[in-house]
């Protein structure tokens, strides 16, 4: 079975966000950068898929050499081969949708995983995108993953219940929090990803359809007010800053 995890390198989830000089980007020249905790679940399926069914697991990651620091954490985590993408980044999901389509078609993968949604963007739209483009079956937001003769099982909260979804692979998979409990790599594994070399694949241009036009942080919030006076008065007071002044009754 061949397995590829894509990985998506994002700030950290404490780094305070300010918006860059152009007003249209982040600015992240201070921050700290980790794998999309999402995409950490998605990578501890693949190693869970390698440990039990001896799948071969690729990582990938779209970006810049900054990224490699990320997939020499997936070879320390066990993984067998990782490969960079040079591509620029981008905030279009469908760019790198179309970006990874390009390097993943012809290749033989049987499930493809990945993180229900990037942090920051929050799109969730990769994985559907990639599994269009690829002709594969989809699941997504999973959180729980079962692969038994070239067929998959998995479920996921709906609001009435548990959703179940079942087909034959190949399969594009995007994991939910809570789908297991990823790992922390050992030191015999940092030490040994220090000897294995990162592949490079140059990612095919793929134009942007979508643009920031603007970013803006939210305005600050307005201080509270206390309302004095024993529970009947306050709950009198209430209504009526609600009904006069916030106008929402």
């Amino acid at each position: 079975m061949k397995v590829l995890v894509t990985l998506k390198q994002v700030p950290d989830t404490e780094t305070v966000i300010k918006v860059g000089p152009d007003g249209r980007s982040p600015d992240l020249a201070d921050a700290k950068w980790i794998t999309s905790p999402y995409d950490e679940n998605a990578l501890e399926e693949a190693l869970l898929l390698k440990e039990s069914q001896e799948a071969e697991v690729t990582a990938v990651s779209v970006g810049t050499d900054r990224a490699r620091s990320l997939l020499q954490g997936a070879l320390a985590l066990g993984v067998q081969n990782a490969v960079l993408i040079k591509a620029q980044e981008s905030d279009d999901p469908l760019a790198i949708a179309r970006t990874l389509a390009a390097y993943a078609r012809g290749q033989g993968f049987d499930v493809i995983l990945m993180g229900n949604k990037g942090f920051g963007g929050d799109n969730a739209a990769v994985g559907p995108m990639l599994a269009e483009l690829l002709g594969m079956a989809q699941a997504n937001v999973v959180l729980r993953l079962e692969i038994k003769d070239g067929r998959f099982r998995a479920e996921r909260e709906a609001d009435a219940g548990i959703e179940i979804l079942e087909g034959a692979l190949p399969v594009v998979v995007t994991a939910q929090r809570g789908l297991n409990e990823p790992r922390y790599a050992s030191l015999k594994g940092i030490m040994a990803a220090k000897k294995k070399t990162i592949g490079e694949a140059q990612g095919e241009p793929a134009a942007a359809l979508v643009r920031i036009a603007a970013m803006a942080l939210p305005p600050p919030r307005s201080a509270g007010r206390r309302l004095e006076g024993d529970a009947p008065g306050q709950a009198a007071a209430l209504v009526d800053l609600l009904r006069n002044e916030a106008k929402v009754l």
